[in-house]
């Protein structure tokens, strides 16, 4: 059956009647809006709260909110035109829609009341404020909370975890994150701190919603991915968490041999399961056409394709789990250490490091996620493309939580991870390799982003809240604290006018990128034109902080210096421009100065920028996102941003209004009460939440 969107919105308009009858009291729930449109949520019951969640999310991101569950549909294209089709392929070629369905069935109680509530809660918004929404959109409505648990699988499974086997190459910027849980041994106020960091793409799915959520036993305050029905990164009054992206392999793409019209499995034929899928794709006209997909499956997973003879098939882990919504909330809702860990045990989020502190002092780094259990093959092996003709290489469990990786309460006083492996998440390192299966993490690898994670606090016996926030916002080079004393040596030694001119700039630059730094430019376009090999000393895993040091060749480093001035120069027109001239902060109407730049140079303050050839600046388009340093002390402490603001729905104020915060450095109050959020009010919504029907 279908519906027209008056259709849609009447029927929808009934079920609530029906759901506000005399028998079915109402009860309102508070949503406070702060200056910087932050929903502070304020709700009799859980249920409410989360009703109020999907209404909040819809206030500020409707339309992104309606795209990502249209694409989630595996419809895009039939509502909005042929761009969508490979996306819609691929929801399809995975089944996640109907897994979705199977997993819903699987939630009951209070788990599956809280779902229903948060769709409601989407649906309500949009019966509300048809106006607030693209006519494009609303052809998605109403939400279902397959499409929910659908788009959350999607962005968790196949885009973050299984995006490098989906696509078959390694993406240049992977999603990243710095994190650190400092105990408090290490803490000037004896009290547990934490920092939570992600970096990721400023758009699409990626963008996180900042929200506080409070109703009887429950308060937390974080962010979630636009779209998921759950915080997935937050604190409370006793703990709080984060995640970063783990070195994890949970998805493996397989190479068949074929056969006949079949594949090889184990020496004999096995035949391909086949489906046929028939896709709408809207065209400019406005009409449909209809394109058929001849899908194929094999045992070790959908068919992704064929090249040189050979067909490719890719196998995912967690795209079967019902629960990740009930599990962040029960992470949410704990207020001790065992009850966090209990939620964390369901294991219902497939990858993600997780770095833990509390009120109680305790701290924790996790290598969280669904690790499969593999008869052989270390983690070359498994990263590779795996030989599809041997059935012993088809994984079909997964380690427990007993098995992972993880440092609970290190004798150094902190946990740290900046996307490297769990060997080096605190220092000097505590886990050994050796104790854990070969596939489970990369071994003799730290990028130099982890290493100045570690050095920065790693000496600092008495970390105070303003250092560690300082720390957080710290845009020095790794790399030029490793390497510029040997290059300015070097041109000492091999004299050459234009090199001299640049290593004056160099002397006098501070090593770090921020917006007035003079010299970064110039040390980026050098440590650009070096090789992995430069080093006189390479990476030591016995000395993973300190390596790789030194100049394997310091003539040609003085050669490379000459060409990187005479580059900046020309594009520029001088060697000591400033960071912030070139590299801007652009989101909405705001542009600002820029500070920060990319991992490979060691920025802790970690942004990625896209050059514009049309002015020649650089504007940042991924990063730091989400910052929140926290202070588990009797009162709950935090200083929160999120960088490019808390809405993208076309009028709203808050589209890039953190911007000037994120120019200057700054970090602002998160406001944990409501005394505190109404003098920082700027909307209230009082919402008359129907009761459940029983």
């Amino acid at each position: 059956m279908t519906f027209s969107l008056p259709q849609k919105l009447g029927t929808l308009a009934a079920g609530l009647l029906l759901s506000c009858a005399p028998a079915q009291a109402q009860k309102a729930t508070d949503i406070l809006w702060d200056s910087y449109g932050v929903p502070h949520v304020y709700a009799a019951n859980e249920n409410d709260m989360y009703y109020a969640f999907g209404w909040a999310q819809m206030h500020n991101h409707a339309n992104l909110l309606l795209k990502l569950y249209g694409q989630a549909r595996g419809r895009a294209a039939e509502y909005w035109g042929e761009k969508y089709l490979a996306s819609d392929k691929q929801i399809r070629l995975f089944d996640l829609p109907e897994t979705a369905r199977r997993n819903y069935a699987k939630n009951q109680g209070a788990d599956k009341a809280r779902l229903d509530a948060f769709v409601r809660g989407v649906n309500a918004y949009a019966q509300a404020h048809p106006e607030a929404i693209d006519p494009a959109m609303k052809q998605v409505l109403p939400i279902t909370v397959p499409d929910v648990l659908t788009h959350t699988t999607r962005v968790l499974c196949l885009e973050f975890l299984a995006a490098d086997d989906i696509q078959g190459v390694a993406r240049a910027l992977a999603p990243g994150s710095n994190s650190y849980a400092i105990a408090p041994a290490k803490s000037a106020s004896k009290n547990a701190l934490l920092v939570a960091n992600p970096h990721l793409p400023w758009g699409d799915f990626y963008l996180f919603f900042e929200a506080q959520l409070t109703a009887p036993g429950f308060n937390a305050y974080g962010v979630g991915l636009v779209g998921t029905p759950a915080l997935s990164i937050a604190f409370n009054e006793h703990l709080g968490w984060t995640h970063t992206v783990n070195t994890i392999d949970a998805s493996d793409r397989y190479a068949l041999t074929l056969q006949g019209t079949g594949y090889l499995l184990d020496g004999q034929t096995q035949a391909f399961e086949k489906k046929r899928v028939d896709l709408k794709v809207r065209q400019p006209d406005g009409s449909l056409r209809t394109q058929t997909l001849d899908l194929a499956y094999s045992k070790h997973g959908p068919v992704l394709g064929e090249k040189n003879g050979k067909v490719y098939a890719v196998r995912v882990a967690g795209l079967e789990n019902a629960f990740f919504a009930s599990q962040y909330h029960q992470m949410a809702k704990a207020q001790t250490w065992k009850a966090f860990e209990t939620a964390l045990k369901m294991q219902q989020n497939p990858m993600f490091n997780v770095v833990y502190a509390d009120q109680a002092g305790n701290i924790l780094y996790l290598f969280n996620g669904n690790v499969p259990k593999r008869p052989s093959g270390d983690w070359k092996f498994w990263n590779g493309t795996v030989d599809g003709t041997a059935s012993k290489y088809i994984w079909n469990s997964y380690h427990p939580y007993a098995d992972l990786p993880k440092v609970f309460n290190p004798s150094s006083g902190f946990v740290q991870n900046a996307n490297d492996a769990p060997w080096t998440c605190t220092y000097p390192p505590v886990l050994k390799p050796e104790n854990f299966p070969t596939y489970m993490a990369p071994r003799e690898v730290m990028a130099l982003r982890p290493q100045r994670a570690v050095n920065l606090v790693k000496d600092d016996a008495s970390i105070t809240f303003d250092e560690l926030v300082g720390y957080k916002l710290n845009t020095g080079m790794e790399a030029a604290d490793r390497f510029l004393d040997d290059l300015l040596a070097a041109v000492q030694k091999y004299p050459d006018a234009n090199a001299e001119k640049a290593a004056a700039v160099l002397k006098a630059w501070d090593k770090t990128t921020n917006a007035d730094s003079r010299g970064a430019v110039l040390f980026a376009k050098w440590f650009d034109l070096q090789k992995p090999s430069m080093a006189a000393v390479a990476f030591n895993p016995a000395q993973p902080v300190t390596t790789p040091d030194g100049l394997k060749d310091p003539q040609v480093a003085v050669a490379q210096l000459a060409t990187a001035a005479a580059e900046t120069e020309k594009q520029y027109g001088r060697l000591d421009v400033a960071w912030g001239d070139t590299h801007r902060f652009k989101v909405g109407a705001y542009n600002e100065p820029a500070n920060g730049g990319s991992a490979k140079y060691g920025i802790f303050r970690t942004m990625y920028y896209q050059h514009s050839p049309a002015d020649n600046k650089d504007y940042a388009f991924f990063g730091d996102s989400y910052v929140a340093v926290t202070e588990f002390g009797p009162k709950v402490h935090a200083q929160v941003s999120l960088s490019y603001g808390n809405a993208t729905q076309p009028g709203s104020k808050h589209i890039g209004d953190q911007v000037a915060l994120l120019s200057q450095k700054k970090l602002r109050p998160a406001l944990l009460t409501r005394e505190a959020v109404l003098k920082s009010l700027e909307e209230k919504e009082q919402l008359s939440v129907p009761g459940a029907i029983k």
